[in-house]
């Protein structure tokens, strides 16, 4: 088997460590050295992200109950409904702005890393202020000190509620949250016990937030007792216990681990590099930029088995086409159906443990929808949904029966034209089809293209060949 060409190496980093090539900047990438692609990814996400805000002040009061604002409790039936419809809406200009921000951003590295932390630690409530407050922590934090992160999206109101902490009192302690603590952010199940389970809710009885959003340790609330979490014994608070999960090995080994799935082989994944990777990660003292830098500097990062062979998550795949074909849309708000039509809704998780991704996200019908999204694109067509009754995930689109919303697009093609311009025209499909595609591509597979591609003009050919080249089931594939 050959090796991967240099085109298709700087194509998995730039897939896998992002969003994949940006039309426009292709060229100027290709032409770089290998040693400069890694360091270059780095110092683009080098700065503190922008902020995300969709709420100001007086929002954020509303929401929160503050001042002269009443208790969320005191409202009426009335009154509830309209604060989560509009919570509803301010969750889907967050969604939408975080799109913005994975296709235009240059810190494609801390974009990529922050879904994978969105995630990790997955949150689902319709409170805005929560959840804009939380991905605000995991972009901030996403590439530093992985203790840092987990502190701070431990204290945030988004995960406390979810997983019921602000009910975790003295005397009648809630476990959901120090269960989910251990098993789905350190480390893993079946590293932890029962007892241990136990044992760390009542460290963690006292925490929640207040009025504002903001951690809050009631002491009044807060077992004082002795435990044993793991072998370690005192009066431990919740602090303690994240200090305890942070010394076991296993938790770096957990997180290196998820990463390797996410980013390089959901399939296979050798044990020995794993525990390579997790034991420099400890050493390290959890900084998760040397992790990655660990990752994407292999040489095995390159092998052959893990190239053209992950499936593109809904978002990954939307935001790579949106890079690679430059669009104006008309209806923005469209782009919600689409996520949902395609299993992958920003902000509503399936479950605590996040989406399981890889074969997952294809099924016989969302594999039609996505062969089906260029040429949707390019007409301006509708997409069509059978809703359910789940409104939250629907963020408010529909309920029971039929939807359908108009994807219609403007596309810009002259990035990918004048990239492409010096090749000649008998040459531009199988160009186009070696950068569009991770998978090697075959003469038989080509042949199939060409016969769908219109070739009386140039610009034509370049159209109908990148439109027919992204509706395979190769570009699927990363």
């Amino acid at each position: 088997m050959h090796a991967p060409t240099v085109q298709r190496r700087l194509k998995h980093l730039l897939w896998r460590a992002g969003f994949g090539p940006d039309a426009a900047e292709w060229p100027t990438w290709i032409q770089r050295p290998e040693k400069a692609w890694w360091p270059l990814l780095r110092q683009q996400s080098a700065e503190e992200p922008g902020e995300l805000w969709v709420t100001d002040d007086v929002v954020r009061g509303l929401f929160m109950g503050i001042g002269e604002f009443a208790r969320l409790e005191e409202l009426t039936p009335e009154e509830r409904r309209s604060r989560r419809a509009q919570s509803r809406d301010l969750l889907q200009s967050l969604n939408l702005s975080w799109l913005e921000e994975m296709v235009l951003s240059q810190a494609q590295l801390r974009e990529k890393v922050a879904l994978f932390w969105h995630g990790h630690f997955a949150s689902r409530n319709f409170n805005i202020v929560f959840q804009q407050d939380l991905l605000h922590i995991i972009r901030t934090h996403a590439l530093d000190n992985f203790g840092d992160l987990l502190r701070a999206v431990s204290k945030s109101a988004a995960i406390l509620a979810f997983l019921n902490n602000q009910q975790n009192r003295k005397g009648k302690p809630n476990e959901n949250f120090a269960r989910e603590v251990m098993e789905l952010f350190t480390l893993g199940r079946g590293h932890y016990t029962e007892t241990d389970v136990k044992e760390a809710a009542r460290a963690f009885t006292g925490w929640g937030f207040d009025l504002k959003g903001q951690f809050v340790f009631r002491q009044n609330q807060h077992d004082r007792g002795i435990k044993t979490v793991l072998g370690h014994t005192g009066r431990f608070d919740g602090d303690d216990v994240l200090d305890i999960l942070l010394e076991q090995r296993q938790t770096a080994c957990f997180i290196a681990q998820k990463m390797y799935r996410f980013f390089v082989n959901d399939e296979q994944v050798p044990e020995e590099r794993v525990l390579w990777l997790g034991n420099r990660f400890y050493d390290s003292g959890y900084d998760i930029g040397r992790l990655l830098e660990d990752i994407f500097t292999a040489e095995w990062f390159y092998d052959e088995e893990n190239i053209g062979h992950q499936i593109k998550s809904p978002v990954v795949l939307w935001v790579g086409l949106r890079r690679t074909l430059p669009l104006t849309l008309d209806d923005p708000e469209a782009q919600l159906l689409l996520q949902r039509a395609l299993g992958q809704v920003l902000f509503f998780p399936p479950n605590v443990a996040g989406w399981p991704g890889g074969r997952t996200w294809i099924d016989t019908t969302t594999l039609m929808l996505r062969l089906r999204l260029p040429h949707i694109l390019a007409a301006s067509d509708a997409i069509d949904l059978g809703t359910d009754n789940d409104d939250d995930i629907a963020m408010g689109q529909g309920r029971a029966g039929r939807l359908r919303r108009r994807l219609g697009a403007e596309l810009h093609w002259e990035p990918l034209a004048e990239t492409f311009a010096q090749v000649p025209s008998d040459e531009l499909l199988p160009t186009l089809a070696h950068y569009l595609w991770q998978t090697p591509v075959a003469k038989e597979r080509l042949a199939i293209v060409q016969k769908h591609t219109h070739s009386l003009t140039r610009e034509q050919l370049l159209q109908t060949a990148t439109l027919q080249l992204m509706a395979t089931p190769e570009y699927q594939l990363c």
